[in-house]
């Protein structure tokens, strides 16, 4: 193997002796040789940590961590700091990735001098060995060239996926990019990501999905909803990071689409005590941007302006009152077309089936009609204070 390291693989790990195999299996294997896998263990209390020693003693290129349990962002920054590698990629310890991946993605890199090569992903299911390609991340027109994801913002608006691409070492080291260290395992993959493409003007994407993204642990940090006030943080770190970069008034009406867009998502998952307690952050929040013209319609993009007239931004308590409305109009909708699609000419004749759709048709437009009034009222109260 060669002394220079091109690809410096992050491995997080906390009680994940389960999967860990398989996904150190895929590790040592890659075709690309010259990498080093940094793992680290964030204070496991199962095996895990054995099983990084075994695999060590095998494989020169496996550096171990070890630390009491600090949370992600702190494990992540921590293997940055030992990293050496031209390019860095992060395989989360439950997932694992095709033999190739690196060998692809750093090929790609070096060709176009990226500063992010990202790729799409699987959605793994190991109860039934199935993948499921998540092929749609990214716009067609900007698959295969070379984007500035400042100009063409598509990408901030999709999942972070953080471990599914590899950043150039030195662009993350010069724009002080690195994880907010918080406690716990919960959204620091935001911030990360949101900084990543505030900083990249080199950015590739690639349609063929390389990483292997587990669905069935019943332990993942992304099925945590107890630390919902950890987004708040992020996107406060995210503001942080605009403004001593002097990228806000830039980027400030984005930054705050996605803030948003990110609480109506958790707004709509919590239950409802923990929801309408988190509702109290989020109108304090929109204030906020309000005031110092985040949300000037001039500023935001469609996205934006969409996001900007959710009751849930602007009366986030309402919002979460209406869920079971939300839903019944969302899932009204789908059936009335359901019922148009698959029923035949022949027995449209029939009154039973006629009056089946016209009572879906007719309690579509009750549910909507009973929204759009409770949000005509919000913004009549709104102009008015």
């Amino acid at each position: 193997m060669s002394s220079k390291v091109k690809v410096s693989v992050l491995v997080p790990i906390y009680n994940v002796e389960e999967f860990l195999s398989e996904c150190l299996d895929s590790l040592i294997n890659q075709t690309l040789r010259e990498i080093e896998i940094i793992c680290i263990n964030d204070g496991s209390k199962d095996d895990s940590l054995k099983i990084l020693e075994e695999y060590a003693s095998k494989d020169k290129r496996i550096k171990i961590i070890d630390k009491k349990n600090t949370g992600y962002g702190d494990s992540m920054n921590q293997g940055l700091k030992k990293a050496t590698g031209e390019y860095v990629g992060i395989v989360e310890s439950d997932d694992f990735i095709d033999r190739d991946a690196f060998e692809k993605l750093y090929k790609i890199a070096r060709d176009t001098n990226a500063e992010v090569v990202k790729s799409n992903y699987y959605e793994y299911f190991g109860d039934t060995k199935r993948d499921k390609a998540v092929s749609n991340m990214f716009p067609v027109d900007e698959i295969g060239e070379v984007i500035d994801p400042r100009e063409k913002r598509g990408i901030f608006y999709q999942p972070p996926c953080i471990w599914a691409a590899i950043y150039k070492r030195e662009f993350l080291k010069k724009n002080k990019i690195d994880f907010l260290p918080t406690p716990g395992a919960s959204y620091q993959d935001t911030g990360f990501n949101f900084k990543v493409w505030a900083s990249a003007r080199r950015a590739y994407f690639v349609k063929r999905p390389f990483l292997h993204y587990r669905q069935d642990n019943s332990n993942s940090s992304v099925k945590d909803a107890g630390k919902i006030y950890c987004v708040k943080e992020e996107y406060d770190d995210i503001e942080r990071f605009l403004k001593e970069n002097d990228l806000l008034e830039e980027l400030g009406a984005l930054m705050s689409t996605c803030r948003f867009g990110g609480y109506v998502w958790n707004l709509h998952r919590l239950k409802f005590g923990a929801a309408m307690e988190f509702a109290g952050v989020v109108k304090k929040d929109y204030k906020k941007a309000k005031e110092v013209g985040y949300l000037d319609p001039e500023k935001l993009d469609e996205v934006g302006k969409y996001n900007s007239r959710l009751i849930a931004i602007k009366h986030p308590k309402i919002y979460v009152f209406l869920r079971p409305l939300h839903d019944l109009r969302n899932a009204a909708k789908p059936a009335v077309s359901k019922v148009a699609r698959v029923v035949s000419p022949r027995y449209r004749q029939r009154i039973e089936t006629i009056e089946m759709v016209g009572k879906l048709h007719e309690i579509h437009g009750e549910l909507s009609a009973k929204v759009s009034d409770v949000e005509c009222k919000i913004e009549e109260e709104d102009e008015k204070s």
